[in-house]
C-alpha cells in the first residue's frame, strides 16, 4: 500500500486558515500561524504543509 505525501501549499500570509478542502469531506477550519523564523507550518488535521511565499524553495 502506498501512502500519498501530504499536500504542500504556498501562501502569502503568515496567519492562514485550513479546512482540508473538499467541502464536506474536509475537516473543521483551523487558524494557523506560520513562524517567521521557519516560514512553514503543518496542519494538525490533514498534515498539509503551508509555506509562506518568502520561503518558497528554501524549505
Amino acid at each position: 500500500m502506498v501512502t500519498q505525501a501530504p499536500e504542500t501549499r504556498i501562501v502569502d500570509s503568515y496567519r492562514i486558515a485550513c479546512d482540508g478542502g473538499g467541502d464536506a469531506l474536509g475537516h473543521p477550519r483551523v487558524w494557523l500561524m506560520i513562524p517567521k523564523e521557519t516560514g512553514w507550518v503543518e496542519c494538525p488535521y490533514c498534515d498539509a504543509k503551508l509555506i509562506h511565499k518568502d520561503f518558497e524553495g528554501k524549505v
